[in-house]
């Protein structure tokens, strides 16, 4: 077998991964990817402070080491991860708006991050990823999970927080994107964090720029921005402190990917368990290669898989289109200083819905895996996670901290393997239900298969 597959014309409706459409098509396919990411993509970076043109240009140089790291078997794109973004404005002290002037510490941990993930997709590529969905299944994936999205709550709601205008700009723009996500299209549903963002927009140009009842709206940076030159690039420095938080952030990484993976394997039929570990080692390595300029950590995507899953489209080609346009955005100064006229209340509006769809969609994950809480394993590990992240408990340790995430990820997994020594339940049963051989105990079966994205 060649290292990559060669890519036949697709002669039925569902296109494989190692076949592909025409290349006009493909072409068109591909910039429908990049749209579907940019709206989280670019989301991400703008509420930790971060360039969104770097972070758009890395997601493209991201993919692409995924894309090579996996043989172009795996369709899959890597964008901005929202699990940084607790620990990074932990780290930098964020106020909200604007660039964030001290990111170099940040960048360090993002760098930290990806080693860590790297390391563990090396040894999942020689032990295989059943150790993985042992050490995280469900109940603590989504235990963690839930702790980032109720970390955030706080910088939510600072976020919609102001004068009257402000707060009715912000809750336009949730109500708006909340709308568009239900009741739009289905195409404009995928979409829905670009529609919600213009409709804040328009509003508060409306509210802003006309009536004058906020401040203005002002382009003046985007009018002086030429069209192409090279992003301004930032450089990391490493501290401890900031390493030992950001870095924990590789096991909700770890357990997203191989939730996609799967995923991704069972719409296409096709067993992609020996890629895990590759895709891990590329994940982890994008995200390292993004630390290194600029650029957030980086991650698989769920709506591209939206996408793939409506279009039955799974060519993988259609990824490295999206990541050479994405790299080319990442080009254009005047793009990047588009996106920084957004105004604050229309992100405060977007943060309240991203933030509480992390939390919310853990809920989702335990219902997906049949999570049994009436097991006091998993009720008191979930319920320690999610008061240790919410809360934001900090532990001290020489000369650096950790902070709400990383303490609530340790004790999800610690108090998860700590709380199963000695148990021996029945035999393959579930909810009081026969499901075949094995010795796992009643609450494990269903509940250690891996996320399904």
């Amino acid at each position: 077998m060649s290292f990559f597959p060669r890519w036949p014309l697709a002669q039925g409706p569902t296109v494989p991964p190692d076949e592909r459409l025409p290349w006009g098509t493909t072409g068109l396919l591909g910039v429908q990817h990049l749209v579907a990411m940019s709206g989280s993509t670019i989301l991400g970076p703008l509420l930790m402070g971060f360039d969104p043109n770097l972070a758009i240009l890395f997601s493209g140089i991201g993919t692409l080491i995924f894309f090579l790291l996996v043989g172009g078997r795996v369709p899959s794109y890597l964008g901005s991860s929202f699990s940084f973004i607790a620990v990074v404005i932990a780290v930098t002290g964020y106020a909200g708006t604007g660039p964030n002037p001290n990111i170099g510490p940040a960048l360090g941990g993002i760098i930290a991050c990806g080693a860590l993930y790297a390391a563990i997709g090396v040894l999942v590529m020689f032990t295989g990823s059943n150790w993985v969905e042992r050490l995280m299944p469900p109940a603590v994936t989504g235990a963690v999970g839930a702790a980032i999205g109720l970390n955030l709550a706080p910088v939510a709601v600072k976020g919609i927080e102001g004068p009257g205008w402000h707060v009715i700009v912000a809750l336009a723009t949730l109500l708006a994107t909340s709308c568009i996500a239900v009741y739009a299209p289905l195409a404009i549903r995928r979409i829905s964090i670009l529609a919600g963002i213009a409709c804040g927009y328009v509003l508060y140009l409306i509210v802003g720029n006309g009536l004058g009842l906020l401040p203005p709206v002002s382009f003046a940076e985007l009018s002086a921005a030429p069209w192409f030159g090279m992003p301004a690039f930032r450089s990391p420095t490493f501290e401890a402190g900031a390493m030992a938080l950001i870095a924990p952030v590789a096991f909700i990484l770890v357990a997203e990917n191989l939730g996609h993976i799967k995923a991704i394997g069972a719409m296409t039929g096709r067993n992609l368990d020996p890629y895990v570990g590759r895709g891990f080692l590329g994940d982890g390595i994008a995200t390292m290669v993004s630390g290194f300029g600029g650029g957030t950590g980086v991650t698989t995507y769920v709506e591209n898989m939206g996408v793939m899953a409506v279009t039955r489209v799974f060519s993988t080609l259609l990824f490295v289109v999206a990541a050479v346009f994405a790299i080319a955005l990442g080009f254009s100064p005047k793009f990047g200083a588009l996106l920084r006229t957004i105004p604050g209340p229309v992100l405060g509006g977007l943060a309240v819905v991203v933030f509480g769809l992390i939390a919310a969609a853990m809920i989702r994950l335990w219902v997906d895996n049949r999570v049994d809480f009436s097991d006091p394993r998993n009720l008191l590990t979930v319920g320690a996670a999610l008061v240790l992240g919410s809360g934001n408990f900090t532990v001290s340790i020489g000369g650096f901290s950790i902070a709400g995430i990383g303490t609530a990820t340790i004790a999800a997994i610690g108090l998860y393997q700590l709380l199963g020594i000695g148990r021996r339940d029945p035999v393959g049963m579930v909810h009081g239900l026969p499901k075949g051989g094995g010795d796992r105990p009643l609450h494990d079966v269903g509940s250690n298969r891996g996320p399904r994205g």
